[in-house]
């Protein structure tokens, strides 16, 4: 099978010092960025259905910056002030430093982990275990709250945004020899567009286990995978595939 054009399921990189461009250069295809999916945040009127009172926490746990943004959102949409003395706790240091858009950045006021681990994140949550804890998450979240479950962290997950699907329009091209997924909710959406989807030929790489399952439950054949203990990156692995199929 020859692969000439793919489509990578993410946003465009911002600058053209993406790997994928050199990729695209070394073997003369074509690679276009569309995200199958896309975040919209709930709406005050639906958060507020959660019977959730902002007012009532004094520190908040973030798993992204998506998070941050709407967690200050819905605090403004909803004249919440947040008090100067609230804590924030970060399972990075980038999404650490993203509270600096919305407050000022106080060691003593925000914590991080290194490794994006919502475990490694819990020696500081314990450390100020009388603190109520606000988890901002999206609809689709991660198995990270039996983290704090199992240690006995008393906090609440609020719902603040969600993942949808970005639908093609009528007259959008969708001739690809090979496309790229990054979480299960891609893989819905792409059924969900092409509900009379027919692989063929057509090459599927994804990213991560819970996606190559979701390619698998949806009865379609996986033709690369990443990340690897040879390939680390989806650009790794996607350079050597296409060194053996262009």
């Amino acid at each position: 099978m020859k692969v000439k054009k793919v489509l990578v399921s993410q946003p465009k990189p911002a600058t053209d010092k993406s790997p994928y461009f050199d990729i695209a250069r070394k073997y003369g295809v074509e690679i276009n960025f569309r995200p199958f999916i896309k975040v919209e945040g709930l709406t005050a009127k639906e958060f507020r259905q959660s019977k959730v009172n902002l007012n009532d926490y004094t520190a908040v746990i973030f798993t992204a910056r998506t998070a941050i943004d709407h967690f200050f959102r819905l605090c403004e949409e909803m004249r919440v002030a947040v008090p100067d003395t609230m804590k924030y706790f970060c399972t990075t240091e980038a999404i650490a430093l993203y509270l600096q858009k919305y407050t000022l950045y106080r060691k003593r006021k925000i914590f991080h982990a290194q490794t994006g681990k919502i475990a490694d994140l819990l020696p500081f949550i314990t450390r100020h275990n009388k603190e109520k804890f606000l988890y901002a998450v999206s609809d689709v979240n991660s198995s990270d709250a039996e983290v704090l479950d199992k240690a006995g962290v008393a906090y609440t997950k609020a719902v603040m945004y969600r993942t949808v699907s970005n639908d093609f329009a009528p007259d959008e091209p969708f001739d690809y020899d090979m496309l790229l997924f990054f979480s299960p909710q891609g893989i819905r959406s792409l059924l969900k567009n092409f509900p009379e989807f027919k692989q063929d030929e057509v090459c599927i790489g994804c990213f991560g286990a819970t996606t190559a399952k979701a390619v698998h439950d949806a009865g379609l054949r996986l033709d690369l995978e990443a990340p690897s203990a040879k390939f680390p990156s989806m650009t790794a692995a996607l350079d050597n595939f296409l060194k053996e199929n262009t």
